[in-house]
């Protein structure tokens, strides 16, 4: 599964822009009132403003396996991380083949920078603004974590990850190259004590040869 486009909501275009461009290195694609775009590898992040609210989300971006090390120094020099545990700031998943960081971008979101060596990525470029894969994950908050992960699976035949056990409160459907991590409402959004609740959210996503979107 990837994901081709990622469209959430934001407290503030002009902090958003700022944040991604001057901690992440990304070039806006689009830009209008209430509406901005990055490009982040293969899949376009777009942000649209909503000041009545206080949205926060999970999402992931990868990495080359042979970059990680250099995305953690560039992120380190500028961004607060989040530990995961103790003082450990470096998340290693061994049961997903990967290794992963965390830190709240402007809007409060938890961003996660991951490589999964499963995939075999590597670039023979320094790490810049242009070396993000792709985004890999979004989190889908419900009511129902078990309703919706049969749901996804039915409706685009997107099966439960092989690399995480199905559970009442945390689920996470698709495979090494995207997922929707599924949380309960209320549950705490790892590697924090923040809250997980569902805002608006729309995913495009590619999945067997047929493109699908999700919007909720």
């Amino acid at each position: 599964m990837n994901i081709i486009e990622l469209e959430i909501l934001c407290n503030s275009i002009d902090e958003t822009e700022k944040f991604y461009k001057n901690n992440f290195g990304l070039r806006v694609i689009s830009i209008t009132n209430d509406k901005i775009a990055f490009k982040i590898g293969t899949t376009s992040l777009i942000f649209k403003e909503a000041k009545e609210y206080k949205p926060v989300y999970h999402f992931a971006i990868d990495v080359p396996n042979n970059r990680f090390e250099d995305a953690f120094k560039f992120f380190e020099a500028t961004t607060p991380l989040l530990p995961v545990t103790g003082d450990n700031v470096i998340a290693d998943f061994k049961n997903w083949e990967a290794k992963s960081f965390y830190f709240y971008d402007n809007n409060g979101n938890i961003v996660e920078i991951i490589t999964r060596y499963h995939n075999h990525t590597v670039s023979d470029e320094p790490f810049t603004g242009s070396s993000y894969l792709c985004v890999s994950e979004i989190g889908l908050v419900a009511g129902n974590v078990p309703e919706l992960a049969d749901k996804i699976e039915q409706d685009y035949n997107v099966p439960i990850f092989h690399r995480q056990p199905r559970g009442e409160r945390f689920t996470v459907c698709g495979d090494d190259e995207g997922l929707f991590v599924l949380a309960q409402e209320g549950r705490d959004w790892f590697p924090t004590n923040v809250k997980a609740h569902s805002f608006f959210t729309r995913v495009l996503f590619y999945n067997e040869g047929v493109t699908h979107s999700i919007e909720r």
